[in-house]
């Protein structure tokens, strides 16, 4: 009896930004699980080259050219996921930009611009294009990948450091994800949208990437466990939630 008999229909998924860091690492644990994985990349090159080590370790990757800044890009990614699939799964929408952690007193509206045409209109951009193969899944989920910086509460909690990290664009960035993506699961019941940090908010922990420089205390592997957790929900799983891999997370 072969693997194809048992599981004719492998779920499927799509992760933006999965080259390297969090993306690559949930895409590797979810390939390793037998899913589909499209792996999209900004840079085809390393892309490719992900997908390649990923394919090597027996996956099932096909790299999908994908810009979230783009509507041209999203659009032939959506063109091309079709070629391969009739439905998609899970969208994990990972890719995100740090902008440059400019001062407040200092950060211009171009500033912000950049940050959110990445970590906000990207998500939105990708999200709207595949909906329609989203609908076809019997169990859709989107993943947002959030952080901690753009909980209210932990911003405002002195004992956070984040608290001390003074800058207007990413955290902002990430606290209009956030509601966008309460606002998606409120009118989309039949898709679970939630969200995730790869931190430990209780723990002040986060994890090493390149964005921070590889300081966090969590490996990548520790920081795709909420990845998982939300991609893997069942059809009576929870939508609009913002978890860390310890549990929920404040507002």
């Amino acid at each position: 009896m072969t693997s194809h008999t048992t599981n004719p229909t492998p779920t499927t998924v799509l992760i933006t930004g999965a080259n390297k860091g969090l993306g690559l690492e949930a895409a590797r644990r979810l390939g390793a699980m037998g899913w589909t994985v499209f792996l999209g990349s900004r840079d085809t090159g390393r892309g490719q080259a992900a997908v390649d080590k990923l394919t090597a370790d027996g996956a099932n990757v096909t790299l999908v050219p994908l810009d979230v800044t783009s509507n041209e890009s999203v659009a032939a990614a959506e063109r091309l996921v079709r070629e391969h699939t009739d439905r998609l799964d899970v969208l994990i929408n990972n890719a995100g930009a740090p902008g440059h952690f400019v001062a407040p007193a200092e950060a211009t509206a171009e500033e912000l611009h950049g940050v959110y045409d990445t970590n906000v209109y990207g998500p939105v951009r990708v999200t709207h294009a595949f909906l329609p193969l989203l609908r076809a899944s019997d169990n859709p989920r989107v993943v947002m990948v959030s952080s901690g910086v753009g909980s209210f509460a932990v911003v405002t909690d002195p004992e956070q450091n984040v608290a001390k990290l003074h800058e207007l664009a990413y955290s902002s960035s990430k606290a209009a994800l956030n509601m966008v993506t309460v606002r998606y699961a409120q009118a989309l019941p039949e898709i679970k949208f939630n969200l995730l940090t790869p931190g430990e908010v209780v723990n002040k922990k986060f994890t090493a990437t390149d964005m921070n420089g590889h300081r966090g205390q969590l490996t990548v592997t520790e920081g795709t466990d909420p990845f998982i957790e939300l991609a893997t929900i069942g059809a009576d799983g929870p939508t609009g939630t913002f978890i860390d891999r310890l549990g929920p997370v404040a507002w």
